[in-house]
């Protein structure tokens, strides 16, 4: 047990009350205030009473409790508020013009402190007790709040016994204190609401897809990075190194999905600035040593987040245009909350070994009525993360790889995670730009979530895996890319003529529309330094009789590995939904190969010799569900 100083004992004469604290600064001074949900909301109420405090200019980074005052004109008379971050409470504020945003990375605000360009006569914190060598806990606001006490000219720091001692580089000691206001009260609370769940744990399910077992997390703020972690439960031995820790990181330490054991930086322990939630939070963090608190000129460095391996960063956003450019802090040219360091993170990913960002929003807003994915950002609006910075992309419709993509490529990416109501809208808008061709037809109308069941993985007769999913219209440069990187003969066989050249309306014409339930591709792909290439593809499409015609295409190095079967067999499963009865398939004699495959399923196919083809005729037996299922698990 941690024993505490009675502060009457050891320093009565720095034990005042708030008033008089508060009577210490003059009028003109710029004071800081502690930030979020360990700000010292007494000592706020202080201040705003204070008698004869005028021309005041407050810096504050996350703030609530004078969300209480802004309205009030004695207020705005009295004191002047520049934010480094907008809080709900203060967006009204923020919109009325009434506050003043600093657009800056919170990263750098301690060396603003440091370099007195933003110079302090003030500084109101809030701490634990001090233990018996005069040590206090910044808690759950270490942010910029340490370096902002650190260079205030004087510190006035209520100490509250209920604010949780945080492990790591959190401590203040009395004699850097001025002032010690002893005053108890609970601490700002802040669970977010959430008002479309079921659009949240879509975007959760399709942001946990990239998530693999080992990796370190960075979450950003906001109500929808809250759902994406409870949609993490099915993962193991995660790590976190994130801006702020909420309520929805305690099921996961409890369930030992975050165990922060495979961190290669600073392992064992979750590292942060800030913490954010319920009394249930607080009382977590309470001497827990799991936890690492440190200012954010530390955390949030981009060359710090980078010694992290395999570091994916999660962050939210209020648009993104069809070039990639993310806006999160404004709506127009109206404040929202701020830019917090979403860029810092996503750099540090991209120099993390095996780490990479992703922006998740929903698709829409203003209830469903304005599509989030634009043709531009509105006029106005910040660009908080550049498009060259810019990963993957998260809707609740899908996923959108931009890196290393061209204008042309993310323009379909993002159309296709768009809301099916704007996909049209959004390519036409497109062609107006001359991003894409003018004949690319749009992606299809419809929500394809249902895809999501036929995506599997294999394990390989010599023990390499392949992701096996759906072929999507954004395919058509990896596909491009497949077609080319096959011998001429592996394409004879397939389309049973010379083809050296695949252009565009060839592509246009395979599945730029595709029906998914009369026809289906599935595509095998192979993880290559950083991303997948598609080696295999099978395809059936609505053929006569009640019969869907099957094809196959293997690259060389993945022929003879038992690719074809396990492709035959998924796509079994999926005809059998879609109420096929049988394959039917169209082989070249000498394409011995592709003919055991059906031969090795089907003992009974029935094989029919046409014009120096072969006609294969393929029925589906109740034995063969059994088989179809082992083929998608790779039994």
């Amino acid at each position: 047990m941690t024993r505490m100083m009675n502060i009457h004992e050891c320093c009565g004469d720095k034990v005042i009350s708030a008033e008089e604290a508060i009577g210490k600064i003059r009028g003109g001074s710029r004071v800081f205030i502690g930030s979020g949900c360990g700000e010292p909301q007494h000592l706020i109420h202080a201040l705003i009473r204070g008698p004869g405090l005028q021309d005041v200019l407050i810096y504050q980074m996350l703030s609530f409790t004078l969300s209480k005052y802004v309205d009030n004109p004695d207020f705005l008379e009295r004191f002047a508020l520049k934010l480094f971050f907008i809080s709900a409470p203060m967006r009204k504020a923020a919109f009325e013009g009434k506050i003043d945003y600093v657009p800056v990375y919170l990263s750098e605000i301690p060396e603003l402190f440091d370099s007195r360009q933003i110079g302090l006569e003030a500084a109101l914190i809030q701490v634990s007790p001090p233990d018996r060598f005069g040590y206090c806990s910044l808690g759950i606001s270490v942010d910029v709040t340490k370096p902002g006490a650190r260079n205030a000219a004087m510190v006035i720091a209520q100490v509250n016994p209920r604010m949780p001692r945080t492990w790591g580089d959190t401590f203040i000691h009395i004699d850097e204190i001025d002032w010690l206001v002893p005053h108890e009260e609970p601490l700002v609370r802040a669970v977010p609401d959430i008002p479309d769940e079921e659009v949240a744990r879509r975007i959760g399910f399709y942001v946990s897809e990239l998530v693999e077992d080992g990796a370190t997390l960075q979450v950003g703020f906001g109500r929808l990075p809250y759902v994406i972690l409870g949609c993490l439960e099915g993962k193991k031995d995660l790590g976190i190194h994130t801006q702020m820790i909420t309520d929805a990181y305690i099921p996961l330490f409890e369930k030992k999905i975050i165990t922060n054991n495979k961190k290669n930086f600073m392992p064992e322990k979750a590292v942060a600035t800030l913490a954010m939630g319920s009394d249930r939070l607080y009382d977590y963090l309470d001497n827990n040593p799991r936890f690492y608190f440190r200012s954010s000129d530390f955390v949030n460095d981009p060359a710090v987040v980078a010694q992290n391996d395999n570091l994916i960063s999660i962050s939210s956003a209020l648009e993104v245009d069809l070039t990639g450019q993310v806006c999160a802090d404004s709506v127009g040219p109206l404040f929202y909350s701020g830019i917090g360091d979403q860029a810092n993170f996503i750099r540090g990913a991209a120099m993390s070994r095996g780490g990479f960002s992703i922006i998740a929003l929903p698709s829409t807003a203003k209830n469903g009525s304005v599509s989030r994915i634009v043709p531009n950002l509105s006029q106005g609006a910040g660009v908080a993360t550049l498009r060259g910075d810019v990963n993957y992309v998260v809707t609740e419709y899908g996923i959108a790889q931009l890196r290393g993509k061209s204008i042309y490529q993310r323009v379909m990416e993002l159309a296709q995670i768009a809301h099916p109501k704007f996909r049209t809208w959004l390519v036409e808008e497109a062609k107006k730009y001359h991003y894409i061709f003018s004949d690319q037809q749009a992606p299809p109308e419809e929500d394809l979530l249902f895809l999501e069941k036929y995506k599997s993985r294999v394990t390989l007769k010599n023990g390499r895996r392949l992701s096996i999913r759906p072929l999507l219209p954004s395919d058509e440069f990896a596909y491009r890319n497949f077609f080319y990187s096959l011998r001429e003969e592996t394409i004879y066989y397939r389309f049973f003529r010379k083809i050296r050249t695949f252009p565009r309306h060839m592509a246009q014409k395979e599945w730029a529309s595709v029906d998914y339930r009369k026809n289906m591709s599935l595509v095998g792909l192979a993880q290559k330094k950083g991303h997948k290439e598609i080696m295999a593809i099978g395809s059936y499409m609505e053929g006569e009789a009640g019969r869907a015609e099957v094809a196959f295409m293997v690259q060389e190095g993945y022929q003879g590995m038992g690719v074809a079967s396990r492709l035959l067999g998924l796509l079994e499963k999926i005809a059998r939904e879609n109420g096929y009865k049988g394959f039917s398939a169209v082989v070249l004699p000498d394409n011995r190969a592709m003919i055991q495959v059906f031969k090795k399923r089907y003992p009974d196919v029935k094989t029919i010799f046409e014009g120096g083809e072969i006609l294969v005729l393929m029925d589906f037996e109740e034995s063969g569900i059994k088989e179809s299922n082992k083929e998608e698990t790779g039994e």
